[in-house]
């Protein structure tokens, strides 16, 4: 039996510890249904008294998700009359397949437990102890306007292309396609699959915290294409709706050219704080990328994204996020992958030998199964999670483009001697047929080499300088190219850390994870001088900077290049040209480095 006194003791604490919605202040919204990803909400404030520089809004969804749940906040000081204690901010949202609540709390920067909660990049979280204010009803999106997040990429047959996008219920849908924009006859249907909150190895992406509902991942692959034609095309239903047309080149075969973009570490941005740092920068890599496709006109170009995709790290709405950000890019070109150490690394994954120490959490518990299923990359490489997830898959896998062989690999899954990914590196680069490729180019996440201050990823470089270094060099590979390290460096024609002597073919490496990450590691220091900030930048590494961008890879039959794009300008900061005979042409690089 429970004793009165004890009971309204109970009841008086429950009340005082339960946020508290104060009568004065109001939100509002506008409209109060959007159409697509990206359509900006008009969320207003009024009565907010004594306004704080620590009052923020909270961005809920589903809306009955608890008040640590938000899926991101603004401050309300960042609207320019907020003391007023009246204002309002717009902001562009992503159909996450359920509605919206906003919510105002007054965070009081000694908050309720006297100790600032920071999130995994360090950053402060707001409390949500005292709140004052919360939205009537919820956002919503139109109905029946068809899927989302749709993206292109190459299958293992040249005459077809992958179709990928979003549902939220997983009914039927078709991709409808023709070459004529008024007659798109033909039909394929697409195969329907998703994952499950109990898919995921570890928080916060199995947490109420970071887990969100997917939708339903929709593939479906047009074929019998025509070499080097526009194709228009559009996916949904007539129950569900149907997208707007889209349209993207076949592959050219036999082509005498190749066009592609390459990066790494990309991310995605968001118009709201969130449980870790967005990346701002990879509009403006959008922005550039954009141009220079539609620039091209009827030339078939790709992208290359290689590794730490939308850094998601367990929260789930930043894919969706990133896909929509990436969806008038990707819906137009084919989008290509290779896992890094943000979609897979968790702290039970099946492969941790002993030079793997730097395996944590950077998944933040995915364990590989939305970039798993999120992508369907060429070939059938794939790997046991060893939990109930699905198994992990894009890990290695290699095609043609025109002149170009380009392979990808894995750095975070079984790489050595005797694995899978080995065996398949070793055959495929003894195989090329370089009359039809003159040029291979290999792809993957983490760097053989780098002059960044990277010292936990020190054992594995040793390792696949060890195992295949050999294969690179013996196979003359043209380009090697990296991400992880948010910078781009490029090196000398190498072998063994020592720049080749004359013509000698050796792989030009070149480090371009600065797709927009903004953290950025140190340079090496001086050996001798290591408690200073000496950064020496060694012969072999012959430029390097800290300015985010991408590449542009063109070859035809005789001559690859490659040039760096930065962000803040859209204009070339760096290239190398490499014959097919593997030698660099100096006398351009000369050039351009006085220019």
């Amino acid at each position: 039996m429970i004793r009165p006194l004890t009971f309204f003791l109970f009841i008086y604490l429950f009340i005082i510890s339960s946020p508290a919605i104060s009568s004065s202040v109001s939100i509002t919204y506008s409209p109060k249904t959007l159409a697509k990803s990206g359509d900006l909400v008009n969320i207003q404030w009024n009565g907010v008294e004594t306004p704080s520089e620590f009052d923020w809004l909270g961005i809920y969804s589903p809306p009955n998700s608890s008040n640590n749940s938000y899926i991101g906040y603004v401050y309300l000081s960042s609207c320019n009359k907020w003391r007023t204690g009246s204002c309002s901010i717009d902001l562009p949202l992503v159909n996450l397949r359920s509605k919206y609540e906003f919510r105002i709390f007054r965070w009081r920067d000694d908050d309720e437990t006297g100790k600032k909660k920071v999130d995994p990049d360090h950053n402060p979280v707001p409390g949500t102890k005292h709140m004052l204010a919360k939205s009537q009803g919820a956002l919503g999106f139109e109905t029946g306007r068809g899927p989302e997040q749709i993206h292109l990429a190459f299958t293992d047959h040249e005459d077809e292309m992958r179709v990928m996008f979003i549902t939220g219920d997983g009914k039927e849908n078709y991709v409808k396609y023709g070459g004529d924009e008024n007659a798109m006859n033909r039909v394929v249907n697409t195969f329907v699959s998703r994952y499950e909150r109990e898919d995921m190895c570890d928080a916060p992406a199995n947490h109420t915290t970071g887990w969100r509902d997917p939708g339903f991942i929709h593939d479906g692959v047009v074929k019998n294409l025509k070499s080097h034609k526009r194709y228009y095309y559009k996916v949904g239903s007539d129950a569900g709706g149907w997208s707007e047309t889209h349209s993207f080149m076949s592959r050219a075969n036999n082509s005498d050219e190749t066009y592609a973009i390459l990066f790494g570490d990309m991310g995605t941005a968001t118009p709201y704080s969130t449980f870790h740092t967005t990346q701002d920068e990879s509009v403006s890599t959008m922005k550039w990328i954009l141009r220079d496709i539609e620039a091209l006109g009827d030339k078939p170009i790709f992208i290359s994204h290689i590794g730490d995709i939308s850094y998601a790290r367990g929260y789930s709405w930043v894919w969706d996020t990133f896909f929509t950000q990436i969806e008038p890019v990707a819906s137009k070109v084919p989008y290509h992958v290779c896992i890094g150490n943000h979609e897979y690394n968790w702290p039970l994954q099946p492969w941790k030998p002993d030079l793997a120490n730097m395996y944590g959490k950077d998944g933040g518990g995915e364990s590989g199964v939305p970039y798993s299923l999120k992508f369907n990359m060429p070939g059938n490489s794939s790997s046991p999670t060893g939990t109930r997830a699905p198994a992990t898959r894009n890990l290695f896998y290699s095609f043609d483009s025109g002149v170009v062989h380009f392979v990808y690999l894995s750095t975070e899954t079984n790489f050595l001697p005797g694995s899978d990914q080995y065996n398949f590196i070793k055959h495929d680069l003894e195989t090329v047929n370089r009359t039809k490729t003159p040029f291979v180019v290999v792809q993957g996440h983490r760097p053989m080499y780098t002059t960044s201050d990277e010292y936990r990823d020190a054992p594995l470089r040793s390792r696949m300088l060890q195992h295949y270094e050999p294969l690179f060099v013996k196979n003359k590979v043209s380009l090697a190219v990296w991400g992880h390290v948010h910078r781009y460096e490029r090196f000398c024609p190498l072998k063994n850390f020592t720049c080749g002597e004359g013509d000698e073919a050796l792989p030009v490496h070149i480090v371009i994870g600065m797709g927009g990450h903004d953290w950025q590691t140190l340079w090496t220091r001086r050996p001798s001088q290591t408690k200073y900030p000496i950064f020496p930048q060694p012969e072999r590494s012959l430029f390097r900077t800290g300015e985010f961008g991408y590449t542009r890879l063109f070859a035809t039959k005789e001559k690859l290049r490659l040039t760096f794009i930065g962000n803040h300008d859209g204009e070339p900061h760096d290239m190398v040209e490499i014959l097919a005979s593997g030698k660099i042409l100096r006398r351009a690089e000369e050039a351009w480095n006085k220019s």
